[in-house]
Order: C-alpha cells, then structure tokens, then sequence
C-alpha cells in the first residue's frame, strides 16, 4: 500500500464502523426517551346503586291452549278426507266422511218399527176402552213402542256421526288415516288432532329453595313484591317475542321428586309464531330492590375462585374484584356482594386489560375518564 492510498483507508473504515454501529439500533429508537406504546384503552362504568327490579330466566316448553282428539265414533269405511293438512278448521266443520249406507238403512228399518208399534199401540187403546184387552197387554204395547223410538233417535245418531266433525276451532295436523281404512271396530280410531294456538301456554318450573329465599327476603324487607303482570318470551337465539304474556297457573305444592313448583303463563299467539313444542326461556319480574348494584353481564367473568370483575383502581391499573351475584335485572347482574358503588369496573377490551397493568379508561359513552377517584354512589333509575 502506497503512502497517499493509506489515509483514504483509514478514512473508509472508520464510515464503515460508523454505519454497523447506527444499523444496531433498534428501528425508530434514535435514542429519543418515552418511545413505548401508550396504555391500551377501555370501555369502563361507574357503579351507581338504584331501584332494579329482580328478574328470574327460566326454561319452559310451549303447549297447545287447548287440545282435541277427532276419532271415529261409528265404524266403516273412510270414503272421503274433507280437509286439508295443517290448515284452520271450525268447530262442527266436517272432517272425514265414512260409510253410511248402512245406518242409512238402520233409520228406514227404525222407522218401520216405529210405525207398527204405534199401529199396534193405537188398536190397544181402542180395546182397552172396550175391555178387550188388559191394561197390561196395552202397556207392554206403549214399551215397544218407547223401544223403536229409541231404536230410531240411535240409528240417526250414527247416522250423523259417519260425517266426523271438529270439536274445537283451531289448527289441524296430519290425518292419520287415508280413504279405504277400515275404523272403529272395537275402538274409537284416531283420525286426527286438532290444537288452539291461540293464546299459547308455556309451561315452566321453578326450584321451591328459591320461592322459600324469596319469601324471607320478602318477610326481612330486603326484598319487596314486584305487583307487574309483564312476562317475556325468550327464544333459543335470546330474541324476544314482541308479546308479553302473564302467568296464568301456580302450583300451591312443591313436586317431592323433582323439589320444584309448577308454573304456567299465556302469550297471545295471533302470527302463529310460537308452536307446541318449542323450547323458550321465560322472564318475569320476581322482586323489587330499592338499594341495588347491577352491572352488564359481560363485565362479571369466572374463574377457579369465582366470579370476578375488573376494576381501574389508583394510577388507572387494573385489579381484579371478587363479587357474587345475586339476580338479574333483564340482561344485567344484580351484585349481592364485593362492589359498594362509585367503582369504575371495565365493560369492553377485558382482553387488554391484564392484572396490575395500566389502561386508558373511556367511559361508556365515549368520553376519556380522568384518573380514577373514588367517589360517593350514584343512584340509577331503573
């Protein structure tokens, strides 16, 4: 190496150095203090304390107001289906049409007996004014007679009785017989059932510990009757029916197998939207609390010690609060025990929020919360 290419060396070795010095940095660092990613933000409440009113949730089924069986009163042949499958049929509408030649006959033969018991009656009395005959003769006449009538009102009945009828207004389903069957040899053969959807019942139970904690609560005052008639419908997606129902039916005993108290309620069913059968949720007021705690469900979670909220405490960090609920009130928890009022309890981004960590908090309706302080109860309306 020459004397004059010596210091261009030195020279491109110290940039060289300098360049893999700056490329270990980390990216964006240059460093500049306080770079970090600022705290993650959260949807919080304030726990405010008001009159709720106690809703219990209980599972039920749906039951047809009122239910009848269309069977076949007199045997024969079927010859004709006069309605049409699943559509609405009238009370006395006719349904099935069987065979009826033969009580067709059954009247003509009736009425044939009826005619020469009175022929035969009328000759009597004549006699018996005479005393030709006896007055026992003249009343064995007047029995045969009574005989025949009864003969003939019976074979009209049956008569009547092969064009099958509805007895109850309502819903049809499927017939269960097709023309050419043979029915009510022996038996009454099921043709068909009819259903009255509306109003509908739902039929549901509740457990006899609760209705008991209820009544204590009830009798210490913790606790007041809630007088609403109001009862929802939920289904199996939580939409609610658009009709509120009422109860309709309480048993006074608890069942000994099952330690539970059967309910009944009634919607209108006007859209033919609820159908036997169906399993719902129903919602009905239980109580009233004047001095009540609720949150949304969503904030309460569950762990291996229990139910717990998320609280933004001193320095807006995260702590976890063990609480127990006791209730709800529509969607909402009623907490029984671990909140007073006044905390903040983190709603939405629980994801982000991790134990001893600091959040951002934003309030439910969009407004960043200021640090948090403790503050006195709110009171909320129901």
């Amino acid at each position: 190496m020459t004397t004059l290419t010596k210091p261009i060396f030195l020279v491109l070795l110290a940039f060289s150095l300098t360049g893999c010095a700056d490329d270990d940095k980390p990216a964006g660092s240059h460093g500049q203090p306080g770079a970090g990613m600022p705290p993650p933000e959260v949807e919080v409440l304030t726990v405010g304390t008001g009159r709720v009113t106690i809703t219990r949730d209980l599972p039920g089924r749906l039951e047809a107001y009122r239910t009848a069986q269309v069977r076949a009163r007199v045997e024969g042949i079927i010859e004709k289906r006069l309605f049409r499958e699943g559509s609405d049929v009238k009370a006395g509408q006719s349904l099935f049409q069987i065979d009826s030649r033969i009580y067709k006959t059954a009247i003509e033969s009736a009425k044939a007996d009826l005619a020469v018991s009175n022929q035969d009656l009328e000759r009597l009395k004549s006699l018996l004014k005479q005393k030709m005959v006896t007055q026992q003769s003249y009343d064995l006449a007047e029995a045969k007679v009574k005989q025949a009538e009864a003969k003939l009102s019976h074979a009209a009945e049956d008569f009547e009785n092969a064009s099958v009828p509805a007895t109850i207004s309502g819903h049809i389903g499927r017939a269960l017989v097709t023309e050419g069957a043979f029915v009510g040899k022996g038996e009454a053969t099921l043709l068909a059932t009819i259903e009255q959807l509306d109003p509908i019942y739902a039929n549901f139970t509740q457990s006899g510990a609760d209705l008991l904690r209820l009544k204590q609560a009830f009798k210490t005052g913790t606790l007041k009757p809630d007088q609403s008639a109001k009862v929802e419908l939920l289904f199996e997606d939580d939409s609610v029916y658009p009709q509120n129902g009422k109860i309709f039916f309480t048993d006074m005993a608890v069942d000994p197998g099952t330690g539970s108290v059967s309910l009944r309620a009634m919607f209108p069913n006007p859209k033919r939207e609820l159908l036997p059968g169906m399993f719902v949720r129903i919602r009905f007021p239980e109580a009233v609390n004047e001095n009540a705690i609720q949150v949304p469900q969503r904030a309460v979670q569950i762990g291996p010690d229990g139910q717990f909220v998320m609280l933004v405490g001193a320095e807006n960090k995260v702590m976890p609060m063990p609480v127990a609920t006791g209730g709800m009130t529509g969607a909402d928890f009623i907490i029984s025990r671990g909140l007073k009022g006044g905390e903040q309890i983190i709603v939405n981004g629980l994801q982000k929020a991790r134990p001893g960590s600091p959040v951002t908090p934003v309030s439910i309706s969009g407004d960043k919360s200021p640090p948090f302080v403790k503050s006195a109860a709110t009171s909320s309306k129901p």
